[in-house]
């Protein structure tokens, strides 16, 4: 490539997810020898910044999401909060102009942040959700991100295109005018052979007040839990923390965050994970085939699907927030855990071929895909 193609990366700050599986794509992209900027907001900003301490960055408003303090109430939390999740878009849409001007940015890659786009230039949207469950309204909202979806050059799903597959009706459509492309899932982290150090370890990860409910819970029950615990709370801070706790059988190992090569290493050392169903996560389970167990966000339509449709494959056990309990854990002997899909590798290459005619042609071109 004669000149360096700049691509602008934007995750939205949701958890850690969508900025997890975006980390897989930015090194592909630098190996493949683009410039890349980074931009979100929150903790997903903050995590890049730790894995990418030299690359440039740009803070983008904030969608400010939140979760209700109860699940029944999650979806009329969202409905009231849309209306600065629009304010947010508008600001958003605005800064990414300005960026795209400033730093004559060639092509974007929106993972889920809804005002990140472009005209002037190639724009690809990362999604596992091309339905968007939502209960009685998931038609609605569906068809709404579907709409949004269309004005991109690209779709990109993290999954693969027939069965089996991870992601089920999220990530599939009977019929779609879309321009999809299905990537294989995709994962910051390798399998390896090593000693398992650890019983159990937990990850957790979310928009608050969740988060915290969930790490309140699970630390009371596992003061009385028989074996040796390492336990991630997913909160980002300047400074990693470590505080241990000894148990009467046992002990915790308590983290307030771990960086991908550290996580990686903690997961493969571990014999079972406890955490959320969120969609990242079970990409990561299925490369590193470990066996889990799910605590879906209680009221999150997308993480309690996940979480029934693994359970009823028998591959991953869950249960209600409410509802768990530490002896739940004896049922993942039951089920067969997570494994790697086999059409699950991703060309990069060819997948960038989107960009690649930006430095030959004055007007940028999109690739048209089937579904």
């Amino acid at each position: 490539m004669k000149f360096s193609t700049k691509i602008l990366v934007a995750p939205l700050n949701w958890g850690l997810g969508h900025a997890t599986r975006c980390i897989p794509l930015i090194n592909a992209l630098l190996e493949n020898k683009f410039e890349v900027f980074i931009a979100s907001d929150g903790v997903a900003l903050a995590l890049l910044r730790k894995e990418f301490p030299n690359l440039p960055f740009f803070e983008l408003s904030s969608y400010q999401i939140k979760y209700a303090e109860k699940g029944k109430n999650f979806k009329l939390k969202m409905l009231w909060d849309s209306p600065k999740v629009l304010k947010a878009m508008a600001k958003e849409k605005k800064q990414i102009k300005k960026i795209v001007e400033a730093h004559h940015i060639d092509g974007i890659i929106s993972d889920n942040r809804l005002g990140v786009f472009s005209k002037k230039i190639p724009c690809v949207f990362i999604t596992h959700q091309l339905n968007v469950l939502s209960g009685n309204t998931t038609w609605f909202s569906s068809k709404m991100h579907q709409k949004i979806i269309r004005k991109f050059a690209e779709c990109w799903v993290p999954d693969v295109e027939n069965k089996p597959n991870l992601t089920g009706k999220l990530g599939h459509l009977k019929k779609s005018k879309l321009k999809i492309r299905y990537l294989g899932p995709l994962s910051r982290f390798e399998k390896t052979k090593v000693e398992e150090r650890f019983d159990l370890l937990v990850l957790l990860s979310g928009p608050e007040p969740q988060r915290t409910f969930l790490e309140e819970k699970l630390l009371e029950q596992l003061i009385s839990y028989n074996g040796k615990v390492v336990f991630v709370k997913g909160k980002i801070e300047e400074q990693q923390t470590q505080e241990n706790i000894a148990l009467k059988k046992g002990s915790i190992q308590l983290v307030n965050f771990m960086q991908s090569k550290e996580l990686a290493a903690a997961i493969n050392a571990s014999k079972l994970v406890l955490c959320r169903s969120g969609y990242t996560t079970v990409m990561d389970l299925a490369k590193l085939e470990k066996k889990a167990f799910f605590i879906p966000t209680p009221g999150q339509y997308e993480q309690v699907y996940l979480a029934k449709r693994l359970d009823k494959l028998g591959l991953v056990p869950f249960a209600k927030q409410e509802d768990f309990k530490l002896k739940d854990l004896k049922r993942v002997k039951r089920y067969e855990g997570l494994a790697k899909l086999e059409d699950s590798s991703t060309n990069f290459s060819e997948l960038f071929s989107v960009f690649s005619s930006v430095k030959e042609n004055s007007e940028p071109t999109s690739t048209s895909l089937s579904t």
